[in-house]
């Protein structure tokens, strides 16, 4: 298969998930849902080192989405985690981070 249709395919989780954000109003269901597409994903295809970058994306984006808040540069409507940010969304970045990931081994090929 091709490199860009690889890539493609790595990305529907991520794809999924950002177009559920207008459709789901409970930040805590689309939680749980964003959660249930993850293990789906991982247990199509696991890669090597796929829930170090997971856990990594979640940790380093919650602290960098908080410090983008707490200096002004980004606001959320949306403020069901530490009433700063949108519970789902450091699991949408967690999965970005794996997708992310696998894109640039499928380029590295």
């Amino acid at each position: 298969m091709r490199s860009t249709a690889r890539i493609l395919l790595n990305a529907i989780p991520v794809l999924v998930m950002i177009g559920l954000i207008p459709l789901v109003s409970s930040d805590y269901l689309l939680a749980v849902i964003y959660i249930v597409i993850i293990a789906v994903a991982l247990l199509v295809k696991r890669t090597k080192n796929d829930l170090t970058f997971l856990v990594f994306g979640f940790v380093a984006l919650t602290i960098s989405e908080s410090i983008f808040i707490s200096t002004g540069v980004e606001t959320f409507q949306r403020t069901s985690l530490f009433g700063l940010m949108p519970l789902w969304l450091p699991f949408l970045w967690a999965y970005a981070f794996v997708a992310i990931k696998r894109s640039i081994e499928i380029l590295n090929q």
